[in-house]
């Protein structure tokens, strides 16, 4: 059965246009997969504590020698992996907040970016273990961000999710971003303005077909 997480990171629900896009996203995925599981994560609806020191103890116990509370503290942590390794594509709704990604997301990534589990240096090289998922950033910025413009370095998004989820396996990754979302704020019809940008996401979610076996 074809598997996708969809992960949603903004707080502004009906007014997001990122969760707008995810949806568009699913959506159309379910149609061209009409025996697929889609696994819901909103990071908003999900307390996601700081890594500590404890944490990372636990994390560095071998598993057979893990405390009691060691377990618990990793027991979130276990969930979250679980949901990435069920699923064998990712969809993940990320608003640009001060040039890079919202705190949510940098705190789930925190607790799925773990030595044994998601990446490996028993080789002496870091060896990335989520191998042959693929993964669909869908990026909604205030600004204007895109290659060759003046605002173009600072974009730490797109460069930062790409080395993450590169380093953890995931090489196989899209990002569709809509720029400029601010006029929104500023009386454009937003039906218009995301018109094209749904298509897009329509467009490639539609191109997976038959991708996942």
């Amino acid at each position: 059965m074809p598997t996708l997480l969809h992960i949603d990171s903004s707080p502004l629900y009906g007014r997001s246009v990122s969760r707008e896009l995810t949806a568009a996203f699913v959506a159309q995925w379910k149609a061209s997969h009409p025996d697929g599981k889609v696994i819901e994560r909103d990071l908003n609806l999900t307390v996601i504590p700081p890594i500590t020191a404890d944490w990372v103890g636990a994390v560095y116990t071998p598993e057979p020698a893990r405390t009691p509370q060691q377990k618990q503290l990793l027991s979130l942590s276990d969930s979250l992996l679980d949901e990435l390794e069920q699923a064998d594509e990712y969809v993940i709704g990320v608003p640009m907040h001060n040039f890079g990604v919202p705190s949510v997301l940098k705190l789930w990534i925190d607790q799925i970016a773990r030595v044994g589990r998601t990446f490996s240096y028993a080789t002496g090289t870091p060896k990335g273990m989520l191998v042959g998922k693929k993964a669909t950033f869908l990026i909604a910025t205030g600004g204007i961000y895109d290659a060759q413009t003046r605002m173009a370095s600072f974009n730490f998004v797109e460069p930062y999710l790409r080395s993450v989820f590169g380093f953890l396996g995931v090489t196989d990754a899209a990002f569709l971003t809509a720029g400029g979302t601010s006029v929104l704020n500023q009386g454009q019809d937003r039906e218009a303005f995301l018109a094209s940008h749904l298509q897009a996401v329509r467009t490639h979610a539609q191109s997976l077909q038959g991708a996942i076996a």
